[in-house]
């Protein structure tokens, strides 16, 4: 009896690759909503000298991913991830999961180890990731709280890094309910600061369980209310403007933008406000900064101290099939969850 590839052969039909060489893969050829991804059969990537190969075990999703599948805003297309369709093809960058395969500079891991951090098309079955951008897995953490991790928690440690904190401070945390946030009441609690988190209503029980010492509710608290100043102000979302901001900060005080919804399709309403705040900053007695953060393994190796040692853990929303990856991104995106969304492999 013959085989099915030879069955193919003989009336014209492509032969299905063998599922060692390939995977299954959310991908997208042009930009636009979720509705735009699709689950395709493509081949596996290869590793460059310096990367190493990831059996996919959970994805975690955050709004860069949405913002790249959506190609906005457009200064993102000038700066390098494709003009007209998005250049890489797989979506997804925090990962966590078992290595496949090492590239022959690699020293740090060897087949077998299990791993978080970031890479290249991570809502697949197998992703791509710099030496650089990895760590070995927490031990106290699952595949799919690891997943969670990478790019929110980096953000946070180096938001708060970037404005010095040190205990004792005051500091203030708006956006305290989202993907960042969440890691950085906990990580500035570990530094030793008094926290305060500002959220919506619906998220306040959440923001406290976190461990901050004030919740305020933006839809009725004012930031100064109570007459307190802030030493250090994240700012991970919405969009007060910076003379509001200013006004909560102590005479030296410290202003950190992170991230934060809204503004134009042509840069954004965060790189914006961004872009003010450094040009206002050597007029002012206030530190106004910015923070384009990326994952390092350093900064995970510091992040798995603090969860191995009970001080910082990720919380999941709710978790999806590789399959139901659009939906992911949909739920996460409708800024409704309570906690981080995860894609399990």
């Amino acid at each position: 009896m013959r085989s099915y590839g030879e069955q193919a052969a003989m009336v014209g039909v492509a032969s299905p690759a063998p599922r060692e060489t390939t995977m299954r893969a959310v991908v997208q050829d042009t930009y636009g909503s979720a509705n735009v991804l699709r689950l395709e059969e493509i081949d596996r990537p290869e590793i460059a000298d310096d990367d190493v190969l990831v059996r996919v075990r959970a994805a975690g999703v955050h709004i860069g991913d949405w913002h790249l599948m959506m190609g906005q805003p457009y200064l993102m297309r000038v700066m390098g991830f494709g003009f007209r369709a998005p250049k890489a093809r797989v979506r997804g960058m925090d990962v966590a999961g078992t290595v496949e395969a090492v590239g022959k500079n690699v020293t740090r891991f060897q087949v077998g180890d299990d791993v978080f951090g970031t890479g290249k098309g991570s809502f697949a079955e197998y992703a791509t990731g710099g030496e650089d951008t990895l760590a070995v897995k927490p031990a106290n953490l699952s595949f799919e709280q690891a997943a969670a991790v990478p790019t929110s928690a980096c953000t946070a440690l180096q938001a708060l890094t970037r404005g010095k904190i040190a205990s004792g401070q005051q500091v203030l945390i708006i956006g305290a309910s989202g993907g960042v946030g969440m890691f950085a009441v906990q990580i500035a609690k570990s530094f030793g600061a008094e926290v305060t988190g500002v959220c919506g209503p619906a998220k306040v029980d959440l923001v406290r369980s976190l461990g901050a010492d004030v919740v305020l509710d933006y839809t009725k608290d004012e930031l100064t209310g109570d007459g307190r100043r802030y030493d250090l102000i994240l700012v991970m979302g919405g969009d007060r403007p910076l003379s509001e901001l200013r006004r909560a900060l102590t005479p030296k005080g410290t202003l950190v933008l992170v991230g934060g919804e809204g503004g134009g399709r042509l840069v954004g309403g965060a790189m914006g406000r961004s872009v003010r705040a450094l040009a206002l900053s050597p007029f002012v007695s206030h530190n106004l900064r910015m923070v384009v953060a990326t994952t390092k393994a350093a900064d995970l190796q510091i992040l798995t101290e603090l969860i191995e040692a009970n001080q910082v853990a990720p919380i999941i929303d709710r978790t999806y099939p590789l399959s139901e990856a659009p939906d992911a991104i949909r739920h996460m995106h409708a800024g409704q969850a309570r906690g981080k969304v995860v894609i399990t492999v």
